[in-house]
């Protein structure tokens, strides 16, 4: 089920400390008690956060801790911080790739906290992955270098969340013409074995539904216009039926995000990005969680990226952060309820 315990607070990571990531944990910081959240701590430099509280004028007080369990004691009037160093000083907006190390430390000292059960789960700030790959990091992101910290022999699964909607692209950053040439049989029956076991144990859903979206116009019009839902989605989805795995598809894409549509499915596994991300941010744009499914652990993220035209003004809004929090409190409790 994974590793860490869902009495331990959440670890959240530093991201690109030149973008907005500071400025969104300090305001779901505050929006704690009335959101409910898991006490968290974050991975990060004390004295860059209480720069961006007073730069920003916001009420909160950042403390210095020494080990997770010390956040549940400070967690109701202060924002709990394990310290880190940055090699330079940061600048809204600036990019350093100097800095970069420290992003990647953050993020390995979270897994180590988890692994070790100190941290219950994982909530990563955004991360500018071309100020990384100018460091040598060797990753295409997030996703993938989590998975190779935790051990994964398998690939992990991409879903996006907000209320009302699940979506999971089987192909994810390729240009639209690789995404359809690299999609596969054995993708789409991994994206669905891995979502459906997600959400029994990580959602708290018995018996999940799946839908699958077609890949062309009409799910391919009975191969008029186009045979990959003939050749590859069709015979994917029959073998997860056969698995046991409620399921439906492949579905014309145009019919499957209304809200009538929706209530008929718990999560849909679409075939390229741009046809999960776009129904998710249309539905809720500031409230979408990116979600790792599949690791040994819990893993969320503000479904946004580093926002560096707008770092240090005071104008991030929070949302995805707190979205972000409340669905790895919840995880981590669905992991903790459905392992006893």
């Amino acid at each position: 089920m994974g590793s860490g315990t869902g009495s331990g607070p959440l670890a959240v990571t530093m991201g690109e400390p030149a973008g907005i990531g500071g400025e969104i944990l300090l305001k779901a910081w505050q929006a704690a008690s009335a959101n409910d959240l898991h006490p968290f701590f974050a991975i990060d430099a004390p004295a860059r956060l209480q720069s961006i509280a007073d730069r920003l004028e916001l009420p909160v007080v950042v403390r210095e801790i020494s080990a997770p369990d010390e956040a549940h004691g400070c967690f109701n009037t202060a924002l709990p911080v394990l310290p880190l160093t940055l090699p330079r000083d940061v600048k809204a907006g600036h990019l350093d790739p100097a800095n970069a190390p420290a992003v990647l430390s953050s993020i390995k000292r979270a897994v180590d906290l988890i692994q070790t059960g100190e941290a219950s789960g994982l909530v990563t700030n955004p991360i500018h992955k071309k100020n990384l790959y100018a460091a040598g990091f060797a990753h295409p992101g997030h996703t993938e270098y989590l998975a190779q910290l935790a051990g994964s022999d398998k690939p992990a699964v991409m879903m996006l969340a907000c209320p009302g909607l699940k979506v999971i692209p089987v192909t994810i950053h390729l240009a639209l013409k690789d995404a359809i040439v690299s999609l596969s049989e054995d993708a789409i029956l991994h994206a669905g074995r891995t979502t459906a076991e997600a959400l029994v144990c990580d959602f708290g859903i018995a018996t999940p539904r799946l839908a699958v979206a077609g890949l062309n116009p009409h799910a391919g019009e009975d191969g008029a216009m186009g045979r990959e839902e003939i050749e590859i989605i069709q015979p994917a989805v029959e073998r997860l039926a056969q698995e046991g795995i409620d399921i439906t598809g492949p579905l014309p894409a145009d019919t499957l995000f209304h809200a009538d549509a929706r209530r008929r499915y718990d999560a849909v596994l679409c075939m390229y990005h741009d046809q999960a991300l776009i129904p998710l941010k249309t539905i809720d744009f500031d409230r979408g969680v990116n979600v790792t499914l599949g690791l040994p652990f819990v893993r969320t993220s503000p479904d946004h990226g580093t926002a560096l035209g707008i770092a240090g003004s005071g104008e991030a809004r929070p949302d995805s952060m707190i979205a972000a929090l409340q669905m790895a409190g919840a995880m981590v409790a669905s992991r903790s309820t459905s392992s006893l």
